[in-house]
């Protein structure tokens, strides 16, 4: 098993819930007020049988006009078309706006060949709900394919992942637990989106249930360090993943 970051950048998100690229070296924060930084990383975990991409990142277009996701997919070794699963944290755009593609037809799956997971209650509260979080028009795509399956709970997809219901940033957010014989990786999704937050106990004004999602974190936390798990940041491209340890002071990075 073996796992691979790919990083699609910083950017700037504000109460339109448009996500505008920031590069740190020529644009400040002061000239975007009240906006919150962002890192953006889905990542790719390659199994035997499987190629497992975790979230989907923005959907946006990179250098050579194709997704910038296929760019980062193709530059590990790996092609689209050969990803089998794609498991959604939850729907909002910045973890699914790459789950799809737009054709002159119109939308269509960037994975045609994968099987898409997401829980029930995420899909029915973001159908259901107006906000600027949920494109919906990209999650009708993927309810329409056929090719995405509606989780009810915690349970197992097969032998190697394993999902959980965790709430906290969305009420039916999920985090999925990936194993084999050897190695076991953790990707929290929004619940556990860096190491940063996991430091500090962080609470989030913008999750759903902030304290919730505080007291996952140490959950998850102490779990990784009793499974010696890896665990996974969606938006922290500095610290993709690692191990973790406590010391009197916290949660710190394993050296």
């Amino acid at each position: 098993m073996s796992i691979l970051a790919l990083p699609e950048g910083s950017y700037t998100v504000a109460q339109d819930k448009i996500f505008n690229p920031f590069n740190p070296e020529t644009d400040q924060m002061k000239d975007r007020p009240a906006s919150l930084l962002v890192e953006i990383q889905p990542f790719l975990i390659s199994l035997a049988d499987d190629l497992l991409l975790c979230d989907t990142g923005l959907g946006y277009t990179g250098k050579s006009g194709s997704l910038m996701l296929f760019e980062n997919i193709r530059a590990r070794g790996f092609e689209p078309n050969q990803v089998s699963k794609v498991l959604l944290t939850h729907l909002h755009f910045d973890h699914v706006g790459g789950t799809v593609i737009q054709t002159q037809d119109g939308l269509k799956l960037a994975f045609p060949n994968a099987i898409y997971y997401v829980q029930k209650g995420e899909y029915e509260k973001a159908v259901s709900h107006a906000s600027k979080s949920y494109r919906i028009e990209i999650i009708e795509t993927l309810y329409q394919s056929g090719q995405l399956v509606l989780l009810d709970g915690d349970g197992k997809i097969n032998e190697h992942i394993r999902y959980e219901i965790t709430g906290g940033h969305t009420e039916f957010h999920q985090a999925y637990t990936i194993r084999n014989e050897e190695e076991v990786y953790f990707f929290g999704g929004d619940v556990l989106p860096d190491l940063y937050q996991l430091m500090r106990k962080f609470i989030a004004k913008y999750d759903f249930d902030g304290k919730k999602s505080a007291e996952k974190r140490i959950e998850f936390g102490n779990r990784s360090i009793a499974q010696h798990s890896t665990l996974l940041f969606y938006h922290s491209i500095k610290v993709p993943y690692c191990q973790i340890i406590k010391t009197e002071v916290g949660f710190r990075m394993k050296p």
